[in-house]
């Protein structure tokens, strides 16, 4: 299996401190009341955010101990590869200050390959960019993107403007280039420097925000679609993840049927909305609504042509909804679950198979 959401994170924003520009540390360290911390959500788990076992032997944030994660979920689940896609570094793109925000996303890219991924040959990485400058976001991709072990550049849901936006060009123009996905995860929705997360204002509530966290997705994939980015870029490819996926059928009915009717408006945009989606996207099974009966998903999933090909298996490990292989792999049809827990995810990174997972893993 090949889990694509897998959150390792640092036990405080110092730890990336050898890898700041020296211009910056003192941000870092003096800033505001005692040392400068991210954005973080006025939303608050009523009873924690991560599984509580996931804490580590020394107290730490959970996700910030290898040892724990190898244990808890890399040879729990026999797993082949571990997608990495950090936690709270997200928040950068919400920053106001665009150099401390680009020097911060450098450091935590540094950490990434020289701390987490000489650890274990089954971690890949996720490269974080601050998306202020995106000139500057796209020298980071050039800089990182050769590692072998890094797949994909990580980009937040939460966003001054949808991701089709021309500011965002130079972003997906590099991963492109470099041959990487450009992975788009729930996360900064509301934060700091960005707009409401919802085309309501703020809710009130987790359970709210929680459950309208797809619409950030919903609008970046329609954007990207309108301003023609797939197109101008035929090897661009895009994941959604953590964003749901039962939403998808909807959206794509509306879209091919607003193009075919407003087409004149968006010329470039020259082949039907849900074949560029099906050639270009992909979407993680974490979180994968939860209908009373199997059989009502499963007629969700199969309105959307070909998406056996393009869901990919995650756990989320170690957010508090952490699905196992059994709870996300048990829901789908049966002839879907080869292909979303290992090879949709291996045709998408181009990855080498590295030995072949245990039945009993998936249990």
């Amino acid at each position: 299996m090949i889990d694509c959401d897998v959150h390792q994170n640092f036990d405080a924003l110092s730890d990336l401190l050898p890898w700041i520009d020296p211009a910056f540390r003192d941000y870092v360290t003096e800033g505001g009341y005692g040392g400068f911390t991210l954005p973080n959500y006025p939303w608050v788990h009523p009873s924690g955010f991560m599984m509580r076992d996931a804490v580590p032997p020394d107290g730490g944030v959970p996700g910030s101990d290898y040892e724990t994660l190898r244990e808890q979920l890399l040879d729990r689940f026999d797993l082949e590869y571990a997608v990495l896609t950090g936690e709270d570094i997200l928040n950068v793109s919400s920053m106001a200050h665009p150099q401390l925000a680009a020097a911060i996303a450098a450091a935590y890219n540094r950490w990434l390959v020289d701390e987490w991924l000489p650890r274990d040959e089954r971690l890949l990485g996720s490269l974080v960019v601050a998306t202020q400058d995106a000139g500057r976001a796209a020298d980071e991709i050039h800089a990182v993107a050769d590692h072998p072990r890094v797949v994909q550049v990580l980009l937040p849901g939460g966003a001054r403007s949808a991701y089709g936006d021309p500011h965002y060009g130079p972003i997906l123009d590099a991963a492109a280039e470099a041959g990487l996905a450009v992975g788009i995860h729930v996360g900064a929705e509301g934060l700091a420097t960005n707009p409401p997360p919802t085309a309501a204002g703020y809710p009130s509530y987790y359970a709210e925000w929680h459950t309208l966290l797809p619409e950030a997705a919903m609008s970046h994939l329609v954007s990207l679609v309108c301003h023609g980015a797939f197109e101008q870029r035929p090897e661009l490819r895009v994941v959604f993840i953590e964003a749901g996926v039962a939403w998808l059928p909807a959206v794509l009915w509306r879209l091919d049927a607003n193009w075919k009717a407003l087409r004149t408006e968006i010329p470039w945009v020259r082949t039907l909305p849900s074949q560029q989606v099906r050639e270009h996207v992909r979407f993680t099974t974490q979180p994968l609504e939860q209908p009373k009966r199997k059989s009502e998903l499963h007629a969700v999933l199969g309105a959307v042509e070909g998406l056996d090909d393009m869901l990919m298996f995650a756990t989320d490990y170690p957010h508090w909804d952490f699905d196992s292989p059994a709870q996300a792999l048990g829901r789908l049809p049966e002839a879907w679950r080869d292909k979303v827990a290992a090879e949709n995810a291996r045709r998408l990174y181009e990855l080498p198979v590295r030995r072949a997972a245990t039945a009993d893993a998936r249990a």
